[in-house]
């Protein structure tokens, strides 16, 4: 009974030690390949196949899932003795067998212009039945930095702590930035505290000495970009006279506002008084003065002698002229000068010996003006 174990045991190892000297994977080289976008790669997969493997030779590559749960995704097949290359669309004419004829033991392939989504794991699995293998190869597509951003934070003042930054928006992390000084002695300001995880370098107290032109150089492991600023540290500004000359321009803004303020109150008090003055009747001025001694007894004595030195033709004359020796009245003055009272038509009319037969005598009767006074 021993022995019969024995026996069946030995059966067993030399059937296992058959298998495994089939078909093997022969491929040594790294199994982790780190490669920069838009280059190409090589994944290694060789095999040798042993007599007894006689069955149909299937090779596939696949990029297995990062999800437990998810399926591998088939990215290139070849079965039958034909290749298959359009399994996985994003890869679709970028990903083709190294070799003519895989069956030969070259299950190798190429894949053209990496991108960053093509970072995962691949096997190339390679079966002629009995015997199967498989390989395991994890690439890492880098993606090298973009053309990093130079700028300033804050004031570039004297006496004020400045900000340098460095900033890349594309590239695959670990990343580092480094800064130097192109002008001068090309020696960062004895302040500067550097951080190049971060891009930045801080200077603390800002003097004048500090301007000048700056390099930053942003690199990961598959390359490196670089961008320049220029930096001028200017003196502080003038904030005594700035604060002097805001003041005398309020002032001066005030004063100006007071006085267009004075002349419009002041012209409109003018044209206020004016309108008063023109609305107002004056009814209690009194009517000029004139000398009545004096113009009344030359009147009279002038009458007089010209009435005593009158003929009946001269006195014919006298009645015909216009009475201005007539006192006007009130009436007459208020009166416009359309509705004046005309002279009688009889009195020019009428002849002085007429009147004489009447027993008229003719007298000169003194005219006065407005105010009472002889003429």
């Amino acid at each position: 009974m021993a022995l019969s174990t024995v026996r069946f045991c030995c059966v067993l190892l030399s059937l296992f030690t058959g298998l495994a000297s089939g078909l093997e994977i022969t491929s040594t080289g790294p199994t982790s390949i780190e490669k920069a976008s838009g280059q190409s790669v090589k994944l290694d997969c060789h095999f040798t196949l042993a007599p007894e493997d006689s069955g149909p030779l299937d090779i596939e590559w696949s990029l297995v899932s990062s999800d437990s749960q998810s399926e591998d995704k088939v990215v290139i097949l070849y079965s039958g003795d034909r290749v298959y290359e359009d399994y996985y669309p994003p890869m679709k004419g970028r990903v083709h067998f190294n070799s003519a004829d895989p069956k030969n033991g070259d299950a190798s392939i190429n894949l053209i212009g990496l991108k960053s989504s093509d970072s995962g794991t691949y096997n190339c699995k390679v079966k002629k039945a009995p015997g199967i293998r498989s390989r395991k190869l994890h690439l890492i597509v880098m993606v090298k930095p973009s053309k990093p951003r130079c700028y300033t934070e804050g004031p570039t003042v004297e006496g004020k702590d400045i900000v340098l930054r460095c900033t890349a928006d594309e590239g695959t992390k670990p990343m580092q930035y480094s800064w130097e000084r192109t002008s001068d002695s090309k020696l960062l300001p004895a302040s500067a505290v550097l951080d190049p995880m971060g891009g930045t370098i801080n200077v603390r107290n800002a003097s004048a000495s500090t301007s000048g032109t700056y390099r930053c150089v942003a690199s990961n492991r598959v390359g490196t970009e670089e961008c320049f600023l220029n930096l001028n540290v200017t003196p502080p500004p003038n904030t005594a006279g700035r604060i002097a000359g805001a003041v005398i321009g309020v002032l001066l803004f005030l004063i100006l506002l007071a006085i267009i303020l004075f002349c419009f109150c002041r012209a409109r008090h003018r044209k206020k008084y004016e309108k008063e003055i023109c609305n107002e009747i004056r009814e209690d001025v009194p009517p000029p003065k004139s000398r009545v001694s004096t113009a009344r007894s030359f009147t009279v004595g002038s009458q007089r002698s010209s009435l005593g030195s009158m003929s009946p033709s001269n006195l014919h004359e006298y009645a015909l002229k216009p009475q201005y020796d007539k006192i006007p009245s009130s009436e007459d003055y208020d009166r416009p000068p359309s509705h004046a009272p005309l002279p009688p038509p009889s009195a020019a009319k009428m002849a002085v010996p007429n009147l004489s037969r009447m027993g008229a005598i003719p007298v000169m009767i003194p005219a006065q003006n407005r105010d009472g006074s002889i003429v």
